[in-house]
């Protein structure tokens, strides 16, 4: 995790919870056909663990930013979101899509996305989920200084996709094409996710990117007994990424 002064970042894994299999045991999804008992249970157990709250969106592979306050209840529709409020936690769930978080110290402000290939494409003139974050970061002035960390996702040996994924990040970038590796007798491609949102972060901040560096130990696919994979097991559940302004 990032070492970074003034908040609160976390990245939980798949242990230490109360869910029975195929969700054992820390799913933090309550959309994925699980007990909600046991989801509440685990939910509350990360609360109390972190000292702060956080704030679970219902997800929908968009780019709806959300901001968030003390009163914001979970389930609101959205894909990213931020605050300037201490003690709430920016947080995504995933299973192979990427979280990716955001930091400015300067402006107290903190941001969490939820980056799956369709929200992470977007449309070739407007773009996509990043794009829409990055208007709110600059809206108010935190782009400067914005520190940024990619957190686990499929890795680029296990990620298949099809022949429009590709030509949707083509349509964005031509330099997209380094993220797909040709599996000629598939007529697929292997992705690299994080890859694709180093690219699209390139010019965002003067200092490095952190966190996932497309190496096999990111990969949720990868490690069963860590992480969740939706790809892997289809019936899973999902694990959090998140950041917190300290009070």
């Amino acid at each position: 995790m990032p070492a970074w002064s003034g908040v609160k970042v976390f990245c939980t894994t798949r242990t230490g919870g109360s869910s029975l299999p195929p969700y054992d045991s820390f799913n933090l999804g309550d959309h994925v056909g699980e007990d909600t008992q046991a989801v509440f249970n685990n939910r509350q157990l990360l609360t109390l663990e972190l000292q702060q709250r956080p704030v679970f969106m219902r997800q929908v592979h968009g780019s709806v930013v959300a901001q968030l306050h003390h009163d914001t209840p979970d389930g609101q529709q959205a894909d990213a979101c931020f605050t300037q409020e201490a003690g709430v936690a920016c947080t995504v769930m995933v299973a192979d899509c990427l979280p990716i978080l955001f930091y400015s110290a300067r402006k107290k402000m903190v941001a969490a996305v939820h980056a799956g290939w369709r929200g992470l494409a977007g449309e070739p003139k407007r773009g996509g989920v990043l794009e829409a974050m990055r208007r709110a970061l600059v809206s108010r002035g935190a782009l400067e200084d914005v520190q940024i960390w990619l957190g686990p996702c499929i890795g680029p040996r296990a990620f298949e996709v099809g022949p429009e994924v590709r030509e949707a990040f083509l349509a964005h970038d031509p330099l997209a094409a380094y993220a797909f590796k040709s599996l000629p007798t598939k007529g697929k491609y292997l992705c690299d996710l994080a890859l694709l949102a180093r690219q699209r972060l390139a010019d965002w901040s003067a200092g490095e990117i952190e966190g996932n560096d497309s190496t096999p130990s990111w990969c949720t696919f990868e490690n069963p007994s860590v992480f969740f994979s939706y790809r892997r097991d289809s019936v899973t559940g999902r694990f959090a990424a998140g950041i917190a302004l300290l009070g």
